[in-house]
């Protein structure tokens, strides 16, 4: 069995996802309705990390995509910190779908990236050709410094 899968943050790229799940089928671009995606989610790096709020009249763009049922699991496990849930969110040509994405509750004070996982969340949001009004948004964010552009969380 699949499921669809609505990655907002650094999962929206194609080589990251199929890193941590092997079954990934690309469905294409899709929105959330009234979410807003923060960076607000504290990591264990210190920096913050992709997260949804809920937040009327606010629109957050991300990639759908189709994987194995059995990867869940995998996929919940590397997305430690994070709640899976289950969301309605529409594809440019109106249709609408179930999928499932992630959300946490662990978050920080110092709401801000490192630069290498804010690019990260840019290389896919250009990698799916997201809006470009939605691109310069994830452009704007600030960042914070980062000694070691290696460092993971």
């Amino acid at each position: 069995m699949k499921v669809l899968y609505f990655a907002y943050g650094s999962n929206m790229s194609l080589e990251r996802l199929r890193s941590r799940i092997a079954s990934v089928k690309v469905i294409g671009r899709a929105f959330l309705k009234d979410w807003n995606m923060v960076l607000n989610k504290r990591s264990r790096d210190g920096s913050g990390k992709a997260n949804l709020v809920e937040s009327p009249g606010d629109v957050t763009w991300g990639v759908l995509y189709e994987i194995h049922n059995s990867d869940l699991d995998t996929l919940d496990r590397v997305e430690g910190g994070y709640q899976r849930i289950t969301v309605q969110v529409q594809q440019p040509d109106g249709t609408v779908v179930e999928a499932v994405t992630y959300i946490s509750g662990n978050l920080t004070n110092d709401p801000r990236p490192y630069r290498w996982y804010k690019e990260l969340i840019l290389s896919g949001a250009r990698e799916h050709n997201l809006p470009q009004d939605y691109i310069a948004r994830l452009e704007g964010l600030p960042v914070k410094s980062d000694n070691d552009p290696e460092t993971a969380g």
